[in-house]
């Protein structure tokens, strides 16, 4: 195994990261929508609120993790639009601590894969004050010098540790939290040290997980927002085949409702078809919205809500509303453009060309289709940051 997982530890990764800035349960999905923009894979930590202003995070005060899925599929549910943004965090977050765990900055970056690797998705670390002690001897590097291990070393080499760390010591107890992006993107940095394993395809390395969640184009796309797993946070838009084939046209998840009006997403996920969500309505107006409405819905009632004469009978939908690019609606079936498009890897994609991807997209996951099929997009499996860690861990 590369010798990089057992030198660098997780304090390495924490250089340049700015402090945490806790999200309450008491705090509104409005401030949650905002805290989420800001930060990777589509989700934040919430904390139990502070006994005092002066108590620091700590596991201990976690209480889970919130996603723009949550959040969507919340207003969806609530169908009261701007008034269930003013929700209290509290009442939509689903209780989960084992989704953060407080580590020394000392744990070796080999420990924080394989928690990850377990379901973790956060860690709390703390960016000052002497360390506890490493977890190997030699597992720091600061100024071109080795920091022995305080606790296993002499005392004097203890003593010498502190002075060198004590630039880093202030009165303030500052905290900072790593995602599994931070972890990605320490990997991708370090690609020669991992050589060969990231030129390798994924299905050699076993990272293709066959066992993803889909839901039928037809399918009402509230039914996919029920089938979402926790890791990754999607589901995919398929279109079967008589043969069994299924061919993906998109997906639902918590990176692509991201940056989304999460009002104009709780209608549409309410109002639309799995695959009307995916591709949305045309911004132009060329695709009108009544092509997406129940019939039991009048034709003037429709002309009334488009003219803005009744403006709580329906909002309108279209891709940009909720974060997606232009695309044809009336070309489900054979075109699918800008943030629309799922995203997508060959099986005998590299390992590192999916990490590029996910980075450069900031995704949570990559859908894997089959590279020996006479068709395009013929789904097969998808690659998230777990299969990704346990693919390295296992070489």
């Amino acid at each position: 195994m590369a010798a990089i997982f057992f030198h660098h530890v997780v304090g390495d990764l924490t250089v340049g990261k700015p402090e945490i800035v806790e999200l309450s349960d008491a705090d509104s999905l409005e401030d949650a929508a905002r805290a989420i923009a800001g930060s990777p894979e589509g989700a934040v930590p919430v904390w139990r609120a502070r006994a005092s202003p002066e108590e620091p995070p700590s596991g201990a005060r976690f209480l889970g993790m919130i996603s723009a899925v949550d959040i969507a599929a919340f207003v969806a549910t609530a169908g009261t639009g701007d008034q269930a943004m003013r929700t209290a965090v509290g009442e939509v977050v689903q209780p989960n601590p084992e989704l953060l765990r407080e580590v020394d900055p000392g744990t070796r970056l080999i420990d924080a894969l394989d928690l990850m690797r377990h379901g973790v998705k956060r860690f709390l670390v703390r960016k000052n004050g002497s360390w506890r002690g490493l977890t190997k001897r030699f597992s720091m590097l600061y100024n071109g010098k080795w920091l022995k291990n305080s606790e296993s070393g002499s005392p004097s080499s203890a003593s010498s540790s502190s002075r060198q760390l004590s630039p880093f010591i202030t009165s303030a107890v500052r905290f900072c939290c790593l995602s599994r992006e931070d972890i990605l993107r320490f990997l991708i940095g370090c690609l020669g040290a991992l050589a060969p394993i990231p030129l390798s395809p994924i299905c050699s390395l076993g990272a293709i997980n066959p066992q993803y969640c889909h839901v039928e184009a037809s399918a009402p796309a509230m039914e996919a927002i029920q089938k979402i797993p926790g890791d990754p946070c999607g589901v995919a838009v398929v279109e079967t085949a008589p043969d069994g084939v299924r061919k993906i046209i998109g997906d639902i998840s918590a990176y692509k409702l991201w940056k989304c009006d999460y009002v104009a997403a709780a209608w549409a996920l309410a109002n639309l078809s799995a695959g009307q969500f995916v591709i949305g309505a045309d911004e132009n107006g060329s695709t009108p919205i009544s092509a997406y409405l129940e019939p039991s819905i009048s034709s003037s009632q429709v002309e009334e809500a488009e003219s803005g004469r009744s403006p709580r009978l329906l909002k309108k939908f279209s891709s940009r509303s909720i974060g997606f690019l232009n695309s044809h609606a009336n070309q489900m079936r054979s075109m699918y453009r800008g943030r629309s498009a799922p995203l997508t890897c060959r099986s005998t994609s590299s390992l590192a060309a999916v990490m590029a991807q996910m980075l450069s997209h900031r995704a949570t996951h990559v859908w894997v289709t089959d590279a020996e099929a006479e068709e395009e997009g013929v789904l097969v499996g998808v690659v998230g940051y777990t299969d990704i860690f346990g693919a390295v861990i296992r070489e």
